[in-house]
């Protein structure tokens, strides 16, 4: 017998007892297996349906933006376009912002004209005599006209736009200063006056450019505007809400002499300081902050003008400014700018026979240049990438000029080219390219022979630092320029220039045309002219040129 029937024989019982006792355990798990399997198929399916729902969502939100809602159609810009009005004349002005929220830039410009036709507007629907003056807004993708408003029908003394919040609205506007001493501001986007008001200026009086904006002195939640005038050889001060065009507090005598123009400066701790010179030589400092207090009265105690340690260290009590230039015998002074620094801004004193850098904080000299018979103000610009450097156009000799390139940190001269002048005397423009340097645009004539005695042409060029012997004509030009300007009609891209030609406002009416043309055009068809040693391909570098990316910083 095996041992197996010794133990059955021996218990009886017993097994028959486990196999009841593991026949019960095995049942047991067994449903506990069944229940978990249940539970596990139940969150399972739970799951299943879970990930197929939100993949439904998914492709039905695909679906949707794809198919259904359609994508913000980019607008079509023409390369270039050009609007002429007849019998009219125009103003050294023009200004570009997204008038009507396309992402393109439009085009603000103004203009008097008795021939109203094609205008949809006249002159008697503002109770103005013939001929008047339009302010008018052209779309910058094609030149169509998005609103044309009479707003003049005498001088116009200035013309700014870009003002944001005038009249209280949350976009940019327009003001207009009239020789009548009428200020009205109008609405960028639609063309609708916001507020007229009467200025109370003299009538000999003489606005300068441009206005200044201050802060919120009458606490209406509009930043207000300074506007500075001369009264025979007094230079007053007006202050004039934003919102409503009421005059806050008084005219103020300022008490320096006549005053050719001015310009502000901001220091170091971000103050704001008024720099007003003279042709004669001297330059006057006044706080922002003083100009306000003087003007616009006690309430503008209440501002958070800052004043500036250093500057206030050398202020002349007495007199009540800060003196930055006493007297010069190095020419007329014809322009202040502001050139950025290591730390702080520095302020470009441009003079008709030697310009100077002054620091713009203890107003001693960095540097200076001969600029004897200066054409035009300078621009800025990048020659090397990221520090900035100063173009300028200098008359040489009997219809000569030379166009130089100036380090704004050392004063070193970095480029410089000479070339017939022209007779377009505008300013020269500056576009900055994507590899942190600019392309510099003036105007002239690069004779590429020895006849110097030819009648003066009007020739646009370009030039990049990238191509040091290689400067690009872009086109020609036989009318009269009234106003020249570059800029990016779309951030980062479609770089353009505008030009304003025909009659201006002392010439007798005729055509006036309004163009917009593309770098890129006219790069296609320009000229390469090389003035260095060697052979050169031209097309290479008008290839490059033509693939340079944009930057608006």
């Amino acid at each position: 017998m095996n041992n197996k029937d010794i133990d059955e024989e021996d218990h009886p019982l017993k097994t028959s007892d486990v196999k009841a006792l593991e026949n019960n355990d095995k049942s047991g798990e067994k449903d506990l297996c069944i229940k978990k399997q249940s539970g596990l198929s139940r969150l399972s399916r739970v799951r299943t349906a879970a990930f197929f729902g939100a993949l439904f969502l998914c492709l039905t939100a695909v679906f949707a933006f794809s198919f259904i809602i359609p994508c913000p159609v980019r607008p079509f810009s023409q390369r270039t376009w050009s609007i002429q009005y007849d019998s009219a004349v125009g103003y050294a002005f023009l200004a570009t912002e997204d008038v009507n929220h396309d992402a393109v830039k439009d085009v603000l410009f103004l203009f008097k004209t008795d021939n109203t036709s094609n205008l949809n507007v006249s002159c008697a629907d503002e109770g103005f005599n013939l001929p008047c003056s339009f302010l008018s807004a052209l779309s910058g993708t094609n030149g169509s006209a998005l609103w044309v408003r009479p707003v003049a029908d005498d001088d116009v003394q200035l013309v700014e736009c870009g003002i944001q919040n005038l009249g209280g609205v949350e976009r940019a506007g327009c003001l207009i200063i009239r020789r009548s001493a009428f200020m009205l501001a109008i609405d960028s986007e639609t063309g609708n006056i916001l507020w007229e008001t009467q200025t109370g200026f003299d009538a000999t009086a003489i606005v300068k450019e441009p206005v200044l904006k201050i802060s919120d002195v009458d606490h209406d939640g509009v930043e207000d505007i300074m506007v500075f005038v001369t009264v025979g050889d007094k230079l007053q001060s007006a202050v004039f809400s934003g919102k409503s065009g009421e005059q806050i507090g008084r005219n103020w005598s300022i008490g320096t002499e006549k005053s050719s123009s001015y310009y502000v400066h901001v220091t170091n701790s971000k103050a704001l300081y008024v720099l007003f010179y003279e042709a004669g030589g001297s330059i006057a400092g006044y706080s922002v902050s003083d100009l306000c207090l003087n003007t616009a009265g006690p309430e503008s105690k209440l501002l958070s003008i800052k004043h500036d340690p250093d500057w206030q260290e050398q202020m002349n009590i007495s007199a009540g400014f800060i003196p930055i230039i006493t007297s010069t015998s190095s020419g007329k002074i014809l322009y202040l700018l502001s050139v950025p620094g290591r730390y702080y801004n520095n302020i470009l004193v441009v003079k008709s026979e030697v310009s100077e850098l002054l620091d713009g904080q203890k107003f001693r000299t960095l540097w200076s240049v001969n600029t004897t018979n200066i054409l035009s103000k300078p621009a800025l610009g990048y020659f090397k990438r990221d520090i900035l450097s100063v173009m300028m156009e200098l008359e040489t000799g009997v219809n000569t000029k030379k166009v130089i390139i100036v380090d704004s940190y050392s004063g070193a001269i970095q480029w410089e080219v000479e070339m017939n002048l022209g007779v377009a005397r505008q300013t020269p423009a500056v576009l900055n390219t994507g590899d942190h340097r600019s392309f510099f645009l003036f105007w002239g004539d690069y004779a590429t022979d020895s006849n110097r005695t030819m009648e003066p042409r009007e020739n646009l060029y370009m030039f990049h630092p990238s191509q040091l012997n290689a400067l690009f004509q872009l086109s020609n030009h036989t009318e009269n320029i009234i106003k020249f300007g570059a800029t990016l009609f779309e951030r980062s891209r479609h770089a353009c220039y505008l030009l304003l030609t025909g009659p201006n406002t002392n010439e007798k009416p005729g055509t006036l045309t309004v163009s917009k043309r593309k770098l890129k055009e006219d790069i296609s068809t320009g000229k390469v002219i090389w003035f260095g040693n060697g052979e050169v391909d031209t097309e290479e570098i008008r290839d490059n040129f033509f693939r340079m990316r944009y930057t608006s910083h």
